[in-house]
């Protein structure tokens, strides 16, 4: 079988494989609508493609995390038996919906919520750095003491309970999403379970969450095989790319200021969701700028309310139990 490569959609997935190796996010989030609005594949073969690349490469983190013991794996089985079986059937049901103009204007609509919500999940990781950040600099200084029940910051994952019924669904809407769009595995779920088990640490959401994904995005992409609109040279110009792209991303990961290089990744999904609701350049213009003067309000209002200086860089903003790894996660 012959396979065009497309040179400059393997550049473009390495650029984006980059950021994906600095943050552990954004990978469906920036590539589906990288190949939808700059190379023109249909919405439907751009998810495809774009979720065989991911079952290639998402085992990479999952075994890192695995490594360092800081994966709820019971969690873990909880949320594949409901991901597992929805993420299939998303695909069945972007499927069922056809093939016309109509179905894939369905879909470009479906990816916009979903790089909405991607956005969020960004937004959500920098706070559960800067709310890890903030209890070690509390425990640094001896201001703070354990309430009862509440668990020890050094607790492993499997210390929280499991709730199977919340985590079960969780894993359903979130198989559904990535199915259909290919957005979701590192933003929807980790939010949702954010909300569920408040007290798992932020590197210990993270950890589950990535394995979690790992069964979740190979079912989805064996249902697109199957069923999708899956073209050979997509995936072949995107693994090209993304394999160097994620590693050198990865190796420069712990030098990078990672908390700048998410927000402004949180400000590109918003602007490529407004792309793909049509909505006009000038409401895009109007939506950005004022997310550019709210936010780092916002963001300073936090700060202050976890006992943080509002501004990262200002003086005994940092403690040295904070400059471990990363401070511009702050």
């Amino acid at each position: 079988m012959r396979v065009d490569f497309d040179f400059t959609m393997a550049i473009g997935s390495f650029l984006v494989a980059i950021v994906v190796g600095l943050t552990g996010m954004g990978g469906g989030a920036l590539m589906t609508p990288m190949l939808v609005t700059f190379f023109g594949v249909p919405p439907l073969a751009a998810v495809s493609s774009d979720l065989v690349a991911a079952a290639v490469m998402k085992p990479v983190g999952s075994l890192v995390h695995l490594r360092r013991g800081t994966v709820h794996l019971r969690m873990v089985g909880w949320l594949c038996a409901g991901s597992v079986p929805a993420a299939f059937c998303g695909v069945l049901i972007a499927r069922a919906l056809g093939d016309g103009e109509d179905v894939q204007k369905v879909i470009q609509k479906a990816l916009g919520v979903a790089l909405l919500i991607a956005a969020t999940g960004l937004a959500v990781r920098g706070y559960l750095a800067m709310r890890d950040n903030a209890e070690r600099r509390t425990a640094a200084t001896g201001r703070r003491t354990a309430e009862p029940g509440e668990p020890a910051a050094t607790a492993p994952p499997a210390a929280v309970p499991v709730r199977p019924l919340p985590t079960v669904v969780i894993g359903v809407i979130g198989g559904l999403v990535v199915g259909m769009t290919s957005v979701g595995s590192g933003s929807l779920i980790i939010v949702a379970l954010l909300a569920v088990y408040p007290a798992l640490k932020a590197n210990q959401l993270v950890g589950t969450d990535l394995v979690q994904a790992v069964p979740l995005v190979m079912s989805a992409a064996i249902g697109h095989l199957i069923f999708g609109d899956f073209q050979l040279s997509v995936t072949v110009a995107l693994l090209a790319g993304s394999i160097p792209g994620v590693y050198i991303g990865s190796r420069i990961s712990s030098r990078a200021p990672g908390g700048l290089i998410r927000r402004a990744l949180a400000f590109v999904l918003l602007a490529s969701a407004l792309k793909m609701f049509d909505v006009s350049t000038t409401a895009t213009v109007w939506v950005l700028v004022g997310v550019l003067v709210a936010a780092p309000v916002f963001w300073m209002f936090l700060r202050t309310r976890h006992g943080l200086p509002a501004l990262p860089w200002a003086r005994g903003a940092a403690t040295p139990a904070e400059t471990g790894r990363p401070p511009a996660d702050l």
